[in-house]
């Protein structure tokens, strides 16, 4: 039997009674800087296509490359960040390949000199245990273009009837992380890939060079998989599963693959060295390309582009601009807040930590900013389809809320109603409750003692409950009183109330 014929899955638990997963994590990370890495040409995300192109990324005759010195200034940082050595003295190189999105059919990128080399990232399991993975390189790169292949169903080149490119992403600037060989996971393998991949985007993100949107593709992850069998000493042929673009469709891939080669393995067929594409829909791989060597690349030096060789001070000054490290400011803040690992945990899962901080930090109490994020807020996310951090609504107007909740103007059900406002556009909360002063919350007294007085008489067996001591029988006639007045009355007032007049 041969690769190229459909192989069944073989059961996870088979797959590591007779095989040691191995892998290889290559993360491509965009830079945000605001031009390109050898060109000055803007880098935002959705312009119109080909509007963000010069003869510089073009690859026309006799345009010269320079070095986005920012760009080598992030790269510095995040080899720092991820403990590496910094390379005093490197070289770019030219590596070539046809491929229609790179428009000079060669990427300028770094082979034997990478600016960051020989580092390591601890990443936290999801028991609290620390997995330390090797760094073997972080290089200096540009991207390639986009293409977009019309006419087939599911949007790849196979079965389309066209293709067309864009070229606004050639020449973006671009770091690749690529791990040592990952060894002796077992069955968590899938596990320490999806948390790789995590800490490394909370570390970028803390280090501010990149916005990591995944589903934007300014970070992707290539997964390299092998397998060989237990007790043996050479690694087995691998495959990469290319730009995977979220973090549980890396845990996902990894599994798969290690499936899927298993079965393939002891069927008596062998694994191919390729290239092969993620399907979200129903998270298996498909065949992409064979998978180059180094050689076929024909790398060779870079003539147009001077050595990057930055000296010593300037690397340690760099040095001293690397923010707290994310999960260390975890820590800290878990403990000031004093809240367990597992709401921790929600609330990094949720994508609501930096929301929450940001909410506490506009003077909203933690328990009430963590409430709002990961209750309703992410109800309205999900409802949307978008990520909590998308939403139309700021930590400073979440903690406005909080804040005329606090003060007695809403309650916590028409706060909700506020804040729906708020998400269509309407304004800050204080505007709202300008143009909305139905919303605020009823406090004449009066006024509730007449709602008071028309429940109780509509109740008169509820009302003989009350004043034979059932005090918990008054939770009939809040309710009705919060429905007369459409949600507008403070409850615990109305209780009081309700209990003086039934006294």
């Amino acid at each position: 039997m041969t690769a190229s014929v459909s192989a069944d899955l073989l059961a996870y638990d088979d797959v590591l009674a007779k095989f040691e997963p191995v892998m290889g994590m290559e993360v491509h990370v965009e830079l945000h800087t605001a031009t390109k890495m050898f060109c000055g040409c803007p880098t935002g995300f959705g312009a119109e296509p080909n509007t963000q192109v010069c003869p510089v990324c073009l690859g026309l005759p006799g345009a010269l490359p320079v070095v986005n010195q920012a760009a080598v200034e992030s790269a510095i940082r995040i080899g720092l960040a991820l403990n590496c050595s910094i390379t005093p003295w490197g070289r770019f190189a030219r590596k070539n390949y046809f491929y229609p999105d790179q428009p000079k059919n060669y990427q300028i990128s770094q082979y034997d000199e990478p600016i960051a080399t020989d580092g390591y990232l601890d990443v936290v399991l999801d028991d609290g245990s620390t997995w330390r993975v090797d760094i073997e390189r972080a290089h200096m790169e540009e991207d390639t273009g986009k293409s977009l292949h019309v006419g087939g169903a599911t949007g790849r080149i196979h079965g389309a009837s066209h293709s067309l490119l864009d070229y606004n992403r050639a020449g973006v600037p671009l770091v690749e992380i690529v791990t040592k060989p990952i060894v002796g996971a077992g069955e968590r393998a899938p596990e320490v890939a999806r948390a790789y991949v995590t800490a490394l985007r909370d570390l970028l993100r803390a280090l501010d060079v990149s916005d990591v949107r995944m589903d934007q593709g300014s970070m992707r992850c290539d997964a390299n998989i092998s397998l060989m069998p237990i007790g043996a000493k050479e690694f087995g042929t691998r495959t990469e599963t290319k730009n995977v673009n979220s973090l549980k469709s890396v845990e996902v891939a990894v599994r798969y693959e290690m499936r899927r080669q298993a079965a393939v393995l002891l069927s008596g067929g062998e694994v191919i060295q390729e290239t092969r594409h993620f399907q979200e829909a129903d998270g298996t791989t498909s065949p992409g390309r064979r998978k180059e060597t180094a050689e076929d690349y024909r790398y060779f030096p870079e003539p147009d582009l001077e050595p990057v060789a930055p000296d010593a001070a300037w690397i340690e000054e760099l040095r001293g601009t690397l923010p707290e490290l994310p999960w260390l400011r975890r820590a800290r803040i878990q403990a000031d807040w004093g809240v367990s690992d597992e709401v921790m945990r929600d609330l990094v899962n949720a994508g609501a930590l930096d929301l929450v901080i940001a909410t506490t930090e506009a003077g909203a109490p933690a328990d009430a900013a963590r409430s709002w994020w990961v209750s309703y807020l992410t109800q309205q996310a999900n409802t949307r389809g978008v990520e909590l951090a998308d939403l139309p609504i700021t930590p400073a107007q979440v903690a406005q809320v909080v804040a005329l909740i606090d003060s007695g103007k809403l309650n916590n059900k028409v706060a909700r109603q506020v804040v729906d406002h708020v998400l269509a556009g309407e304004g800050d909360p204080e505007d709202i409750l300008v143009a909305h002063p139905e919303l605020v919350v009823v406090r004449d007294d009066s006024k509730l003692q007449a709602a008071v007085d028309e429940a109780l008489a509509a109740n008169p067996d509820i009302a003989e409950k009350i004043r034979s001591g059932k005090v918990q029988a008054a939770g009939k006639i809040v309710g009705d009183v919060m429905k007369a007045t459409r949600g507008q009355a403070d409850p615990a007032r109305v209780k009081e109330l309700v209990i003086a007049a039934c006294s």
